[in-house]
């Protein structure tokens, strides 16, 4: 068979290699998927850029797929099985769907004890049960032992759009507020946290959850003043909000005292000189709410599972377009852009 051959010069690149820092989630990520991927592949489905899509079949769907290359597989509050099924479901369900169906794909090095992968197996299935849905198609292979790093995952998800999710990042208007549905940064954390041989009063771990159910009830009462939902993974609530005020030309303000991050995160954070803003997390939402509904959102979002230490964190406003400013715990002002190179590599 001959390759076929597209007449479509490659893009002017800054770089003559992928990096590491190309798969973070920051600047070098967004740089890579607006110059190759979002242009050569552009159609009006992929041009809302979301972790899912939204697409038609008897009604409206949800689909979204990722892969997981997390070092090490397993972590204080999980492992790659249940990061995997969580992460995929989190997509959908951050595009106003149901999430019903995923399916799962491994790639496993040689030597991957059989008791190991058995775990992973078993922490799939506990997940998926608890989320409520159904692994219905999948693949498995192996490669030459040093050719992977024990086992990646592949996971695509599928679900119904909810009756009355209207999510979209053009509802976002001036005057909407932003909140977050629990502790920043844990995730990044308990993983570099075993990396580097950190111990603490507590051990950090993960907050890898299944956010489907709590969405689901968020939206039963509060519908179309939900404009917007993301789960700030790799890059962290920073890029989430600088490509939010970017893509439509409005100013985030945020004020650093409401931002919930747990002690022992913290202390490790200045401890490897890292902005928990810009760490990796799995079981967090970002929401954008109007204004008139917000407080309620929040006060109901609290009393849900995953949703206990929510906080308002600011809000969506007309002034500095474009641009992030964080109120610092001192009184000052400072922007936040998308993460630039690799904070933090193989987290998820």
């Amino acid at each position: 068979m001959t390759r076929m051959s597209l007449n479509c010069p490659m893009p002017q690149m800054n770089y003559d290699i992928i990096t590491l820092g190309h798969g973070s989630g920051g600047l070098l990520t967004n740089r890579l998927l607006d110059q190759m991927i979002f242009d050569l592949f552009s159609n009006p489905i992929l041009d809302e850029r979301h972790d899912g899509a939204v697409i038609q079949a008897n009604g409206p769907i949800a689909f979204s797929t990722d892969s997981f290359v997390v070092s090490p597989i397993f972590f204080p509050g999980g492992n790659i099985g249940d990061l995997a099924v969580n992460g995929t479901v989190n997509d959908v369900a951050m595009c106003g769907a149901i999430p019903q169906y995923i399916s799962l794909s491994f790639i496993i090095e040689e030597g991957l004890k059989m008791t190991e992968f058995w775990e992973i197996l078993l922490s799939i299935k506990h997940t998926c049960d608890a989320a409520g849905v159904q692994v219905v198609t999948g693949d498995t292979k192996v490669v030459d032992k040093g050719k992977g790093d024990k086992i990646f995952i592949n996971t695509t998800g599928i679900g119904a759009m909810h009756p009355k999710a209207n999510i979209h990042i053009q509802n976002v208007q001036s005057g909407d507020k932003i909140i977050v549905s629990g502790h920043v940064a844990s995730h990044g954390m308990a993983i570099m946290s075993v990396r580097e041989g950190l111990s603490f009063e507590t051990e950090i771990e993960s907050d890898t959850a299944y956010l489907n159910h709590t969405i689901k009830t968020l939206l039963d009462e509060f519908g179309t003043d939900i404009h917007l939902l993301r789960d700030p993974t790799r890059g962290g609530v920073s890029t989430v909000l600088t490509e939010i005020a970017k893509v439509r030309s409005l100013g985030v303000e945020i004020i650093e005292n409401n931002i919930p991050i747990l002690k022992q995160v913290n202390a490790a954070c200045e401890l490897l000189g890292l902005d928990p803003l810009y760490v990796a997390n799995e079981g967090l939402f970002v929401a954008i709410v109007s204004n008139d509904q917000a407080e309620s959102f929040l006060h109901r979002l609290r009393q849900l599972e995953f949703g206990e230490h929510a906080a308002m964190i600011g809000e969506v406003v007309s002034d500095h377009p474009g641009q992030v400013l964080l109120k610092s715990a001192i009184g000052g002002r400072r922007v936040l852009n998308m993460l630039v190179g690799d904070q933090l590599p193989r987290i998820c």
